[in-house]
């Protein structure tokens, strides 16, 4: 029996579970919304183009309009100024798309502060209590944002400072992207970084280390807490759009059970 025959069988069986990290795609996903005068994406939305009727009387389908970044998606190192160079969302090489992921769990100290920073030392505490951070994988960062997700206020979480979530400190991003082995970093947020990112030296760290990095970001994921510390393998899977700089996406988890 081959290795793929053995991971086939074992998920049809249970024993590996393939966890959903996808938030539902529909007009009600919460988006960003950046300040004047900045432009900001179009939120999802299903056009129907028949539905068993005289547009076509055996079929149902539609056409689709959204942003690159809405709801669970892709970051590619285009995205950001600072890989500008690099890849778009079709040149990321499959093989890239499927590796090892950890969790580091802060939901406790983002429930009692929702503007939490992750920094170095937490980082280093996690690897000395659960080994090193993957080579070529994912850290996905939980903080139980995911819970909010269902309603695009308390997502964003904004007031008259602006939005405030929690993210990584510009230290700790610039540690991620140049000083680890990682191939990207996963939140549940809106974006990858900190909703009190804009005022950051450099603002938006975490867009501007690691995709300069020729790293990659997901983000709004959900059910982390399904996850193990380590051990899960990530599948990531945007769609492949020529010059894209990100794409909504299907992220799955695959997760060893007990027999």
């Amino acid at each position: 029996m081959t290795l793929l025959d053995q991971l086939a069988q074992a998920v049809a069986a249970g024993t590996i579970e393939v966890v959903d990290l996808t938030a539902p795609l529909s007009h009600e996903t919460p988006i960003l919304n950046l300040p004047a005068p900045f432009a900001n994406t179009v939120p999802f939305e299903l056009r129907e183009i028949s539905r068993y009727d005289d547009r076509g009387p055996a079929w149902y389908w539609n056409d689709i309009v959204t942003g690159e970044h809405v709801g669970t998606h892709f970051d590619a190192p285009v995205h950001w100024i600072t890989g500008r160079d690099g890849e778009d969302v079709s040149q990321v090489a499959p093989r890239r798309l499927v590796g090892p992921a950890v969790v580091l769990d802060a939901a406790d100290r983002a429930a009692d502060d929702p503007d939490h920073l992750l920094q170095i030392d937490d980082v280093r505490k996690w690897e000395a209590e659960h080994g090193p951070l993957p080579d070529g994988g994912w850290l996905l960062y939980r903080t139980g944002w995911d819970a909010r997700s269902g309603d695009q206020a308390a997502f964003l979480n904004a007031n008259e400072t602006g939005p405030h979530s929690p993210g990584i400190s510009v230290e700790c991003a610039r540690w991620l992207a140049q000083e680890t082995p990682l191939l990207g970093v996963g939140v549940e947020t809106v974006g990858t970084d900190a909703g009190a990112a804009h005022g950051f030296d450099p603002p938006f760290p975490c867009h501007s280390f690691l995709l300069g990095a020729g790293k990659y970001g997901l983000t709004q994921l959900r059910n982390l807490d399904r996850l193990p510390t380590r051990g899960a393998v990530l599948i990531a899977a945007p769609l492949p759009i020529v010059g894209g700089s990100g794409s909504p996406a299907r992220v799955l988890a695959l997760v060893e059970r007990e027999g």
